[in-house]
């Protein structure tokens, strides 16, 4: 069985609520308090039309998520992808309640997603599927109620057409209600790179922590889209030899290290990693298996499972995916000693930096890139003491501490603000 049939064949929101429950137990939780928290808030389905270039009408379903509100509007992030489930999206919002909760930002967590593959509609079409989508799910977004962001196969491009949607409906320009936008729209600087940026500040601390020189690290990732690629260019940067890459059509290995912005050219103009000159074509399940000192996922949930836990060379994995590792294979990797950075630490500079632009869209301000930069340092820096401290005391794995800390903040806002009525 391929990584993808395994990453398939498990239920994401299972895994979720593993999760949440495994902290939940640890934490002691009322019981009441635990079934609140184990459920979304509310989910929406939506099926809407869309007129094609060829005349056709074709029926597309979408989902909107919020898990929770007691912190603040939900924020989360729009993907696009023919794989989409609710399931899916449901777990995906519970993660963005415990990442914005980790990293003490006042937001709630939502998630939303369409059944489509992007890459077979035109450009006219997409912006008709997104604005179609934007209007169904109009009922539950807003500045103040909920923030969708750009996630798999979406960007600021398609953030545009959502917040021009949202605008033209409202009678007036409300950049505030999507993040992840141009910059001349209202987008923030340093959004591109802000996932990527906040997973090496991660990796810098772990390394730091763990007495590893990251001059002489061998770093592979898996996943080469914005996250992934960034991640690559910026872990070079420290000093690190990368020498595998993959993205959607497989991998590719050099032992010596490969020249990451040739790879990204390379990439730009094949469409895909493979064939790159001078390296090793190999697959997806390989990158996450070779003789490497950090492993950055940054591709899609699953990939890191039992089957393959016990052939992981790496001794830092860097979660820069949502939910890139089961429960199943966590408990390998803290056995042979593996220090994970989870996901809703990791890759919370997304977030991070789409709160910023909220912020700035909210006060009709716009801040240089190097006070973005400066800030989500300060963020991700203080986050990932705070787990590592918990980690410590209470001699657990980073991704259990991790989610003792965002859960046990959201169950005093929850348990504070009482139940209505």
């Amino acid at each position: 069985m391929t990584t993808e049939q395994t990453a398939a064949s498990i239920n994401p929101w299972q895994v979720a609520q593993q999760q949440f429950d495994l902290a939940a137990g640890r934490l002691s939780l009322d019981p009441g308090l635990r079934r609140v928290l184990r459920e979304p808030r509310r989910e929406l389905t939506v099926h809407f039309p869309v007129k094609m270039d060829d005349g056709s009408v074709q029926v597309f379903t979408g989902y909107r998520v919020q898990h929770n509100v007691g912190r603040g509007p939900a924020k989360g992030g729009i993907r696009y992808h023919q794989d989409v489930t609710l399931d899916e999206v449901k777990a995906l919002a519970m993660w963005m309640t415990w990442k914005c909760a980790v990293v003490a930002i006042p937001y709630g967590g939502g998630k939303g997603g369409v059944i489509v593959d992007p890459k077979k509609l035109s450009l006219k079409e997409l912006e008709a599927l997104t604005r179609r989508f934007t209007t169904e799910i109009e009922v539950l977004i807003g500045p103040e109620r909920d923030i969708p962001a750009p996630d798999v196969n979406t960007n600021a491009q398609v953030m545009a057409w959502m917040m021009d949607t949202y605008s033209m409906h409202q009678g007036y320009t409300v950049p505030g209600v999507v993040t992840g936008k141009p910059i001349s729209l209202g987008g923030s600087e340093g959004r591109t790179e802000a996932t990527a940026r906040g997973a090496v500040y991660c990796i810098v601390e772990a390394a730091d922590h763990l007495g590893i020189d990251l001059g002489r690290s061998r770093v592979a990732v898996q996943g080469f889209g914005n996250a992934g690629s960034i991640a690559a260019s910026l872990i070079r940067d420290e000093g690190s030899s990368v020498v595998a890459v993959s993205d959607s059509t497989g991998g590719i290995h050099r032992p010596t290290g490969l020249d990451v912005d040739r790879v990204i050219a390379w990439k730009k103009e094949h469409g895909t990693v493979q064939g790159f000159p001078g390296s090793t074509d190999v697959t997806n399940a390989d990158v996450l298996e070779v003789d490497c000192d950090i492993l950055i996922p940054a591709a899609l949930e699953n990939q890191i499972t039992a089957r393959n836990a016990g052939s992981i060379k790496a001794r830092v994995i860097a979660e820069a995916a949502n939910g890139p590792t089961t429960p199943d294979a966590d408990e390998i990797l803290h056995e042979r000693g593996v220090f994970l950075i989870p996901d809703i630490l990791c890759n919370a500079g997304g977030v991070t930096v789409s709160y910023f632009e909220w912020v700035q869209d909210l006060n009709r301000d716009h801040w240089s890139e190097t006070i973005v930069n400066a800030k989500l340092k300060e963020i991700m820096v203080r986050a990932f003491d705070e787990t590592y401290r918990i980690a410590r005391q209470e001699e657990v794995n980073m991704r259990m501490a991790a989610y003792l800390l965002a859960v046990q903040r959201v169950a005093d806002a929850t348990s504070m603000r009482g139940l209505y009525p």
